[in-house]
């Protein structure tokens, strides 16, 4: 069995590798937040709501390059005055990172893949344990899937 904590020390490890990195977060591709380590903050920050945002930045992105038929997703930089969010994929979930404006990008991507790589092994071998829907239910979310989509038609 998994120790949800191994996501955990994974983030802090790599807010620890770089002086720049403010927060780090884990979501999955529907924006829920799976865990986060963050060095300081003097003001309240929501978590949930960032994490909610780059998920949907990065899989909206990951979207058009499919659409244009340009490879694989790598990273999605934005750029602020007083810093910058990055984010990757780690498999089925998506990797947050926050930092200063100053920070160095190089770093910041080498530390990103390789914590990406470890958490997608984690995070898929998690997943693999969770218990799977009983047919009835799963039925159910497909009809209900099967009735958002014929919605987002019109």
């Amino acid at each position: 069995m998994i120790d949800v904590k191994l996501f955990e020390k994974i983030l802090s490890d790599l807010i620890k590798s770089e002086s720049g990195i403010r927060k780090v977060i884990l979501v999955d591709r529907t924006g829920l937040t799976i865990a986060h380590a963050s060095k300081f903050s003097y003001y309240p920050v929501d978590i949930d709501g960032i994490g909610a945002i780059a998920s949907a930045v990065f899989v909206a992105s990951e979207e058009q390059g499919k659409n244009l038929d340009i490879g694989e997703l790598m990273l999605v930089t934005s750029e602020f005055e007083q810093g910058k969010i990055f984010a990757a994929s780690c498999g089925k979930g998506v990797l947050c990172v926050i930092t200063d404006s100053d920070v160095n990008i190089g770093m910041v991507r080498l530390l990103m893949k390789r914590a990406a790589t470890e958490l997608e092994k984690v995070l898929d071998e998690f997943l693999s344990e969770q218990t799977t829907l009983p047919a009835t239910e799963e039925k159910t979310r497909e009809k209900l899937k099967s009735a958002l989509d014929k919605l987002e038609e019109f």
